[in-house]
């Protein structure tokens, strides 16, 4: 009798358990309910990677600034921006899943009164992370062999873009914001270029911020790179005001190695800036420096 009970009591839990995954998220491995029905995205990068696998948003986050982006997320309903959630749009909609991340994840916790939330913020290791929560999301929609080709995809992308830049010289990476212009080390947060390239600094100990080490004209000639790396931010976020073209067509800038060898690469920066770490925007950028140094 109780071997019967037993065994009608693991038939039953067995589809229960069957209906979550636990994934990887930025707040620690996390249950979640197995392919969701309704869903709404707070992080351009989750929207990046989640039409990789072909998975469209119920509601998205409105502007999104990636182009690429525009189908994935036509026919979404407009949750709010990046920074603050239309909490009565998302009731209305009544989503299954929210994810949430990067400029979001601080309003995590009030979205998962609505509803379970994952926070799929990308940050201290972008490639990782990016690579983690590809994973997660093949898991969660039952995607696996969809990301896992993804994945093999951007590493044979990655391994082509490295043999690319090696050898090539030392590398500064600059982002400019109209006429103002901050400098990133390996440890900023567009670090993984350094990184994951094996791309060598042309300076050491460029300040760690968020928004860069503010520089000036004299210090990119004084650093003299080989590879000058540039990201546009008014161009990211769809802003009028001087281009990073424009901005650095200085005389000093031209005294360097890399504006007389024509290896300034101005990067797409909208999938760099918004999407970073969502499969396609790494992939993207990877493409740009495959055939800024190999002609392919």
């Amino acid at each position: 009798m109780l071997k019967k009970l037993a065994l009608s009591l693991a038939l039953m839990a067995g589809p229960a358990l069957a209906e979550t995954v636990t994934v990887d998220t930025y707040r620690g491995a996390t249950d979640v309910k197995v392919a969701p029905q309704t869903i709404a995205v707070f992080d351009v990068a989750a929207i990046d990677t989640l039409s990789a696998l072909g998975i469209s948003p119920d509601g998205a986050v409105s502007p999104i600034f990636v182009s690429y982006l525009d189908d994935a997320v036509a026919g979404a309903e407009k949750v709010g921006s990046l920074f603050e959630p239309d909490f009565e749009a998302i009731a209305a909609m009544g989503p299954d899943l929210i994810v949430a991340g990067g400029r979001s994840s601080k309003v995590a916790p009030d979205l998962a009164k609505i509803a379970p939330t994952i926070d799929m913020t990308i940050w201290e290791d972008t490639v990782g992370q990016g690579l983690d929560r590809l994973d997660a999301f093949g898991k969660i929609f039952g995607k696996e062999a969809e990301a896992a080709a993804l994945k093999a995809d951007f590493e044979a992308k990655l391994t082509e873009a490295k043999a690319a830049v090696n050898g090539k010289g030392k590398a500064l990476i600059v982002m400019t914001n109209g006429p103002k212009i901050s400098a990133y080390g390996a440890g900023g947060r567009f670090g993984w270029l350094h990184a994951e390239l094996e791309l060598p600094e042309a300076v050491d100990e460029v300040e760690k911020s968020t928004h860069g080490e503010a520089i000036s004209f004299e210090f990119i000639r004084d650093a003299n790179p080989d590879i000058l790396i540039v990201v546009d931010r008014l161009a990211a976020i769809g802003r009028d005001g001087e281009s990073a073209q424009a901005t650095l067509d200085n005389a000093l800038v031209q005294e360097t190695n890399a504006w007389k060898n024509g290896k300034v690469i101005y990067l797409n920066s909208a999938p760099l800036y918004i999407a970073g770490g969502g499969i396609q925007s790494m992939t993207l950028i990877l493409d740009q420096f495959v055939t800024a140094f190999s002609g392919s």
